[in-house]
């Protein structure tokens, strides 16, 4: 099957590379390090695939050491961190080594600090294993670690080297993970791409499957809308807000559920607040707004959390990324595909848009 290539643009370009059967894409993107660590976490599901990026790399002369790390969000600590900043002192990595994340997103977004700090800035190439990580993380060189107070509040921009997104992995992805992943995917066809939309609506069944017929689509239609937006604004310091869209409220969901919610179910229910916030502001239609839990629902996908947990979300959201001192700001909609952000809701307006995904 032939390899779909889509550049993201900006300081340091790059190539995202979308097909099957990848691996003889790695070591041209490797050019001239002799070693590589190999970063995965430690599960039976992805422990097979970084054994064949490693060997795949030494056959091309490279000395490649698996790195293994915990599964999902609690690989990103500074603990964790630190423990692969002494693997690669220990190898004696130089400033011509790599890093290869191979894994779905909280992996990529380890990997990519791992790199971005070694040494101040070595080579990073991102083997995305989950639909959330093709379509998502590990694209837009955004790289990071959670703390105490919340999600991937410390990192670094630092553009990989190139993604490989190879749909094989996808077809052992568990179903909730793939469905949780599809959250994502909506995202960039209600910001950016409305054909993303039709596409799932034809047949949301099929959709929420792997091998799906309209899979690679989804994934070259959302790579796409990702790439555009970073590469005019890698630093997010203004468009790229807009991929943002329903993670104000999601990342509160995750960490008041100690990260044991996957991202994209959180993203979900925060896609139908921000829909809900939209309305409540005067500046979304009803039929769009209410598209938003049609399709998630539709998926599968939950679109309610805790009725009595508004307050200590909105506590969490006060130190979100998008936040400007005092000052909440949030990803919103004036119609599809018209993303906009809505500076310092009045409570009152937040808490009536709660009501609309509280349970």
């Amino acid at each position: 099957m032939s390899v779909t290539r889509i550049e993201v643009s900006g300081p340091a370009p790059y190539p995202v590379l979308i097909g099957r059967d990848l691996l003889d894409e790695l070591p041209p993107l490797l050019a001239g390090a002799s070693r590589v660590a190999v970063l995965h976490p430690a599960n039976s599901a992805v422990e097979p695939i970084a054994v064949s990026v490693r060997d795949r790399l030494a056959a091309a002369g490279a000395t490649a050491h698996l790195l293994p790390v915990p599964d999902g969000e609690d690989a990103k600590s500074l603990a964790v961190a630190g423990r692969c900043w002494a693997a690669l002192g220990e190898w004696g990595f130089t400033r011509s080594d790599a890093v290869v994340g191979v894994g779905g997103g909280a992996t990529t977004d380890l990997a990519g600090w791992v790199a971005a700090a070694w040494l101040r800035g070595v080579r990073v190439v991102q083997v995305a294993t989950t639909l959330a990580g093709m379509v998502d993380a590990a694209v837009g060189g955004k790289t990071g670690i959670n703390t105490e107070h919340g999600k991937n509040l410390v990192g670094a921009f630092h553009p990989p080297a190139g993604v490989l997104c190879d749909l094989d992995t996808l077809a052992s992805l568990p179903a909730a993970d793939y469905r949780a992943g599809l959250a994502e995917v909506v995202k960039c066809g209600f910001i950016a791409d409305p054909v993303i939309l039709d596409l799932i609506e034809a047949d949301p069944a099929a959709a929420a499957a792997p091998g799906n017929p309209a899979e690679r689509e989804l994934v070259e239609r959302s790579v796409a809308v990702k790439a555009r937006v970073v590469g005019e604004d890698l630093t997010e310091q203004g468009l790229r807000e807009i991929l943002n869209y329903g993670h104000t409220l999601g990342h509160a969901i995750e960490r008041a559920e100690q990260y044991r919610w996957r991202h994209g179910d959180a993203v979900a229910v925060g896609l139908v607040f921000a829909a809900a916030l939209g309305r409540r502001l005067g500046r979304l239609d009803d039929a769009t707004a209410d598209r938003h839990r049609a399709v998630l629902t539709a998926l599968e996908l939950p679109t309610t959390y805790a009725a009595d947990a508004f307050d200590r979300l909105l506590d969490t959201m006060r130190i979100d990324k998008k936040a400007r001192g005092n000052r909440l700001r949030f990803v919103v909609l004036d119609g599809l595909a018209r993303p906009a952000t809505a500076s310092d809701p009045d409570p009152a307006v937040l808490a009536a848009a709660y009501t609309e995904v509280a349970r």
